[in-house]
């Protein structure tokens, strides 16, 4: 296995536009860790209840996630979260969250596991990604995801987790809100003086934003006809980035501008579908070919007129 993968499992709940489905496939760690397999060997590591059914399992092993790590605690119930998306389908709207088994959630990595040489903590409680990060022995990358509700509740462990992280991803928001500042370039400097390497700034339908000490760079968004769930796209976003990084095993500035472009493709083909609809026939082919018309539509040629009055 290349990358492993921590997150939460769960059942989902979700009220689009475009309709309504009960107790579907949902959770970070699982939108990253299907994402992830396209590109690599992914392991995922997760606490579910003795409620998690036995054919999101299969499906899981079906995509070549391992699921040696995926946990099913006995008289517990699975992470469950309701919500719904107006035509904006930038702001999801939480009804309910029940966290369940994932209240319990304690990660203990096998000796493979901490041997991974890629890493990604998928949105959980930060003190869980710290101990994630004590069991780790010298990964090439560690990536660490977050949200508001953990910048609000557990700031200084997220402080620690960011300044033993390689590269931190958030949304537009959540970065303002955690650097204390409406300015993105500044807020991903400051993130970067606390100490991350890199930072992804995701931007929803407007793409991403990725900074390190000496270089910008923004991939867009695919211009998406076909839309009906937005849920798990910034975790797929994130395991087609971690998961190209480690099939190519190469951090050089070029690659990572690949990886990026290759977790936006994922997260366009993500949002096609309730659940991970889309990415259960999801092609080699079609991510290719994707990724083709990425490098058109962002291509330009230099200037070649006189521009002096």
């Amino acid at each position: 296995m290349n990358v492993l993968i921590v997150g939460s499992i769960g059942l989902d709940t979700i009220e689009t536009p475009f309709g309504v489905q009960k107790d579907i496939l949902g959770g970070s760690g699982v939108h990253a860790s299907v994402s992830c397999s396209f590109f690599s060997p992914t392991a995922l590591v997760g606490l579910a209840g003795e409620d998690f059914p036995q054919e999101y399992v299969d499906f899981l092993t079906g995509k070549g996630v391992s699921t040696q790590g995926l946990i099913r605690q006995k008289g517990a119930r699975t992470f469950r979260w309701s919500g719904y998306y107006e035509y904006d389908m930038n702001q999801a709207h939480t009804r309910d969250t029940q966290l369940n088994a994932l209240a319990r959630f304690n990660p203990v990595l096998s000796g493979e596991q901490k041997k991974m040489p890629y890493v990604f903590m998928a949105n959980l409680d930060p003190e869980i990604q710290l101990k994630v990060l004590d069991q780790l022995d010298s990964p090439k990358l560690v990536a660490a995801d977050t949200m508001d509700f953990w910048i609000n509740g557990k700031r200084d462990a997220l402080v620690e987790v960011v300044k033993r992280v390689d590269l931190m991803l958030l949304n537009e928001g959540e970065i303002r809100q955690f650097m204390q500042t409406p300015n993105i370039p500044l807020a991903a400097r400051k993130m970067i003086e606390l100490g991350a390497k890199a930072v992804v700034v995701k931007k929803g339908e407007h793409g991403a934003l990725f900074f390190n000490s000496r270089h910008f760079f923004a991939v867009p968004s695919y211009p998406q006809e076909s839309f009906k769930d937005p849920t798990g796209a910034g975790d797929s976003f994130a395991g087609g980035l971690i998961g190209y990084l480690g099939k190519s095993n190469d951090l050089g500035e070029a690659n990572i501008r690949k990886a990026l472009v290759c977790g936006s493709v994922m997260a366009s083909f993500n949002i096609e579908d309730f659940s991970l609809g889309r990415l259960k026939t999801l092609t080699h082919k079609e991510i290719h070919n994707r990724f083709g018309e990425f490098k058109k539509f962002c291509h330009f040629d230099e200037l070649t007129a006189d521009l002096a009055v």
